[in-house]
């Protein structure tokens, strides 16, 4: 029997209408959500992720605007950037779009950003507590990807999840979501030579390699989760995951696409973040 799809797209928009909702609520006790966004350059694609950020907050009621410096920018400038945005107490949520110009250290920029203003939960202090199984704001790929499996019920408690893939922005942080939930997890990446073998074990397998068809049907067992975190471009423009969805849905009990699957959910866990923010910082 095909594998039950899990739509993050429909998932968002269920969600996205309990934001406006909650934004509404805010509004009426005089706080006023709002993301700023600093983009560097004018990289394509970084340009187009903001764009769908922006739209996003505007459907949900979030007083959003986009910073835009040129590729030339300094660390300095940027830095001083993201302090006058700390200052501001009109600002709930910072996100600076990577990657980032040679000439500027990535991590300096994380972890300038408030950490009560980090919404897309990359500051040192809201990873350790999410380490810790303290409230934070939690990166938003792998808060998405637990709401999806909650969405659908599905037991993650007692569970073997396998996590292929080791980033620091879903890999890593999303095996410690499932392990917060009490799963058993097991992480695999490019040195792991025995991959098939573990995947296979798999009740929860989640795949964020970016390598297309990183995952096909002889890595899955019968029944299990599949989560395709990856966004690969194909020659003909079209977008792809890391999972042979074709084979692998023959085989999963639930599987996501791609597109239409994990995607959405990031931008809407980064708009519940900044909802999260502002109720913090009112």
């Amino acid at each position: 029997m095909a594998a039950e799809i899990i739509s993050g797209k429909d998932l968002a928009h269920e969600l996205r209408l309990e934001m406006k909702q909650k934004v509404s609520e805010l509004n009426d006790r005089g706080i006023y959500p709002k993301l700023s966004v600093i983009l560097v350059g004018d990289n394509p694609a970084s340009k187009s992720y903001v764009n769908g950020k922006k739209k996003a907050c505007k459907e949900t009621g979030i007083l959003s605007d986009v910073i835009e410096m040129d590729s030339g920018t300094t660390e300095a400038q940027l830095l001083q950037q993201i302090e006058l945005l700390n200052e501001d107490p009109s600002v709930h949520g910072i996100l600076v779009q990577l990657p980032l110009p040679k000439q500027i250290r990535e991590q300096k920029v994380i972890d300038t950003i408030s950490f009560e203003k980090d919404v897309d939960g990359f500051h040192p202090i809201n990873i350790g507590r999410m380490m810790t199984g303290e409230d934070a704001f939690l990166p938003c790929t792998p808060f998405g990807i637990i709401t999806m499996l909650k969405s659908k019920n599905i037991p993650i408690a007692g569970k073997h999840a396998v996590v292929v893939g080791r980033s620091n922005i879903v890999g890593k942080p999303v095996g410690q979501l499932l392990l917060n939930e009490h799963a058993t997890v097991t992480y695999c990446h490019s040195r792991t030579s025995n991959l098939q073998q573990l995947t296979q074990q798999a009740d929860i397998l989640i795949a964020a390699v970016g390598k297309i068809n990183a995952i096909r049907a002889e890595h899955i067992k019968e029944g299990a989760v599949v989560i395709d975190v990856g966004i690969n471009r194909l020659e003909d423009g079209s977008l792809t995951g890391d999972v042979d969805f074709e084979a692998a849905k023959e085989k999963a009990s639930y599987i996501t696409p791609v597109p239409r699957g994990v995607g959405p959910m990031t931008i809407t866990m980064l708009l519940e973040n900044t909802i999260k923010a502002a109720k913090g910082l009112a």
